[in-house]
């Protein structure tokens, strides 16, 4: 059957190959008009492939990640990363909003499936460990919460800056399914241009 499809699709390539050479002899312009629109289509499609199942741009409208994340940064997610495995702790994650609205938050993830979160004067507590994430910053708050248990296929997620975030403390876990990928790097404003921790 691939084969057969395979077979096609090379006659069908063929066949458009000697069309434009034969149009090539023929009419110049009308040539290099439809090259410039295969050109233009081919590159529209990769790039639709590429933002669907590789790499996405994102805008942070919230100051909930500040200071790893400033209000207005753009960043880099990964959308495959978590095809082949799932979050770790401490990695920043795009996901899609509790709200249903169309919108991704982004977030840290603290509780990985079947942890117990705590939060006792702002200090996290992992299976009753206090949680300690080497070279991240985060802006305390004097809150408490939990303990909860994190369901399976889902995630605890919290904003670096937690007297300021909604995170979930109130609006619960993340499912796996409405993880959108990895945020690996801001690029803009050029300025704050940094990988992700």
């Amino acid at each position: 059957m691939f084969e057969t499809m395979f077979r096609l699709l090379r006659r069908k390539y063929e066949n458009w190959l000697q069309y434009k050479q034969n149009l090539r002899k023929k009419n110049i312009k009308k040539f290099y008009l439809v090259d410039w629109a295969e050109t233009i289509l081919v590159a529209l499609f990769f790039a639709l492939i590429i933002r669907e199942y590789v790499i996405q741009t994102s805008v942070v409208p919230s100051g909930s990640m500040i200071p790893t994340i400033e209000i207005g940064d753009r960043l880099f997610v990964s959308k495959y990363t978590y095809k082949f495995r799932m979050p770790e702790r401490g990695e920043i994650v795009v996901f899609k909003s509790p709200d249903k609205d169309g919108r991704d938050f982004v977030k840290r993830c603290i509780g990985l499936p079947g942890e117990k979160v705590e939060i006792k004067d702002g200090y996290v507590l992992i299976n009753d460990v206090p949680l300690i994430l080497p070279e991240v910053m985060v802006q305390k708050d004097q809150s408490n919460y939990g303990p909860v248990t994190v369901p399976q296929n889902s995630y605890f997620m919290l904003g670096d800056n937690r007297p300021n975030s909604r995170d979930s403390r109130y609006w619960g876990f993340v499912p796996s399914e409405d993880l959108v990928g990895k945020a690996l790097f801001t690029f803009f404003p050029i300025s704050r241009m940094r990988e992700l921790k």
